[in-house]
């Protein structure tokens, strides 16, 4: 399957580029569309419209656990630990919030306060 860039993509295009590939895993699993709709306790009118993009977190969670592929979580968002360095600043206490200065641009044109 070729790559595809994914910020050329809008969201909805992504969420159902998603569902089209659990789609294919369930196809080579052999697996009905029914069969997971009732292990699950959904419709299957729920599980397309997680298939097409358009359904619940957490019901694409289990989707992946009936097909057994739930291994694909961890690598569609892999843990990341925090750096020494920020364990130590943290020393002990657990981050809550972000202070949202990473992800700011300056402004180019704004005027710096020289403080006169």
């Amino acid at each position: 399957m070729p790559v595809k860039n994914l910020y050329s993509m809008s969201d909805e295009a992504i969420a159902a580029e998603l569902g089209g590939r659990i789609e294919q895993l369930r196809l080579e699993a052999d697996i009905t569309q029914e069969s997971i709709a009732e292990e699950l306790g959904i419709t299957t009118k729920t599980y397309r419209a997680v298939i097409k993009g358009r359904g619940k977190f957490a019901t694409l969670i289990g989707i992946l656990r009936v097909l057994g592929q739930l291994e694909l979580v961890n690598r569609f968002i892999p843990e990341t630990p925090f750096s020494p360095m920020a364990l130590l600043e943290l020393q002990g206490r657990q981050r809550q919030r972000a202070s949202g200065a990473g992800g700011r641009k300056k402004d180019p044109h704004a005027e710096e306060d020289l403080g006169w």
